[in-house]
């Protein structure tokens, strides 16, 4: 996994609006197996391609929410990072994740409510030049004042 900073905590007296984290991450077979497992999410047109073939992706893809979780990644371990809990998350699924993709997950902070300690963040991935989920995440940041 690549990403542009290191784990950790960015307390909310500290955030920014515009600050951006990202990471990339390869989708492997595995992890849509893994998905499939944990998820409990067996859909053949995740995990069977002589049924994926027949479907409109004309081919086996990731599980959306797998997708998903990478922006979850980058909210828990980078911006704001451990410490931060998530209130709401809208998703607009836009095209598929295929096993060997490269997504790249970005979340950009579009808004701060300091009094109640909310930020809220814009959120996509893409693969290549093409969005492939999008939405609008709020969570509760992290701050001095409580460790």
């Amino acid at each position: 996994m690549l990403d542009n900073m290191p784990r950790g905590t960015i307390c909310i007296e500290d955030i920014e609006i515009g600050m951006v984290r990202y990471l990339r991450k390869v989708v492997t077979d595995r992890d849509i197996e893994l998905f499939a497992e944990v998820s409990t999410d067996h859909n053949p047109v995740h995990l069977d391609d002589d049924y994926a073939r027949d479907t409109i992706f004309q081919g086996r893809i990731a599980h959306g929410m797998l997708t998903a979780g990478l922006i979850s990644a980058v909210i828990g371990e980078q911006l704001p990072g451990h410490g931060t809990v998530y209130l709401g998350q809208s998703l607009k699924f836009m095209a598929p994740v295929r096993p060997g993709d490269t997504v790249y997950a970005e979340v950009k902070v579009t808004a701060i409510d300091h009094q109640r300690r909310r930020v809220t963040l814009e959120t996509h991935c893409a693969v290549g030049d093409t969005v492939v989920l999008k939405g609008e995440a709020l969570v509760l940041a992290p701050s001095r004042k409580f460790d």
